[in-house]
């Protein structure tokens, strides 16, 4: 057989299909995917959940999936558009958004499950700031496990993953984490140590708070422009503590999502005639017929 070469032109990229596709998109990265997905066989084909957290530029977006064979399936989802519902109207993506996202999947996912009267979290607000670990109670099912999926975010000091995370771990939801608490805010990497009010301060909006009132003070104009909808909204820096406490409440009172119902079809107009059948048609020559011989008739 003679040597043939293969013409590699545009046609042929749009078939060609690369094992790994999503990892050259820089999408996936697979060494990580598998050992989040990875089972072991004595489990017997039970599921390994994933608590999957994204952010794009006006939404945070929390999940809890887990792998099949065939494809990723989700067993719970919030969003940071859904929290109006409870209360805040500004401020979707910041650090409070995320916490409070992430406590809305916890208390959500749970309600699902039959779980949220027996693991209720984290309820005291003193204590929102500090290292909070699920415990098991004995003689009742176990708290629901999963792990935190980061995807292709760098996962430094302060980011919002993290804090979707705490969010989930005091909502009830068993997330393994460090208990030095290096990933929040409020940790000190010279002298070592953590320092939970400044991570509860993040949590309540203390740090907008604190970055309002200084540009406030400092150039009221720039205030204005960047906080408009903040000013729009009726919402100062000393109402934000407040707000966030109160959307934490209304969470964990109803979590449960309930979809919008969808407008119905609108009734559009016709302007050609329907299409007749064929007795319709039959009958419409007899008409031409009896019209056309009274016409000779008379």
């Amino acid at each position: 057989m003679p040597y043939v070469k293969v013409v590699k032109t545009k046609s042929y990229f749009k078939r060609y299909q690369v094992q790994f596709k999503r990892r050259r998109e820089g999408k996936t990265d697979y060494y990580a995917r598998k050992r989040l997905c990875v089972q072991d066989k004595n489990k017997y084909n039970s599921p390994k959940y994933r608590l999957v957290v994204r952010k794009t530029n006006k939404d945070i977006i929390c999940q809890i999936a887990y792998a099949t064979v065939k494809c990723d399936r989700i067993l719970s989802a919030a969003y940071s558009h859904e929290l109006p519902k409870f209360g805040v109207k500004i401020g979707l993506n910041n650090y409070s958004a995320a916490y409070a996202t992430g406590l809305l999947l916890a208390r959500r996912v749970l309600t699902k499950l039959g779980l949220s009267e027996k693991y209720e979290g984290q309820t005291k607000k003193d204590l929102m700031g500090k290292h909070f670990t699920i415990a098991a109670l004995r003689g009742e099912r176990r708290p629901f496990y999963v792990i935190l999926d980061v995807g292709l975010n760098r996962t430094s000091t302060g980011c919002k993953i993290f804090a979707a995370m705490k969010g989930a771990a005091d909502g009830g939801v068993h997330i393994p984490h460090s208990t030095t608490m290096k990933q929040f805010p409020g940790y000190n990497k010279e002298s070592g140590k953590f320092d939970s009010r400044v991570l509860r301060k993040h949590i309540f909006g203390g740090h907008v708070a604190d970055y309002m009132k200084k540009l406030r003070e400092e150039d009221e104009d720039a205030y204005r422009r960047q906080f408009a909808d903040y000013i729009k909204a009726g919402v100062e820096p000393e109402h934000l503590e407040a707000m966030w406490a109160k959307a934490h409440e209304l969470i964990r009172k109803d979590p449960v999502y309930v979809p919008t119902q969808k407008p119905e079809k609108p009734v559009h107009k016709r302007f050609k005639p329907r299409k007749k059948n064929l007795k319709q048609r039959k009958d419409r020559i007899k008409q031409k017929l009896a019209a056309l011989e009274k016409a000779v008739v008379t």
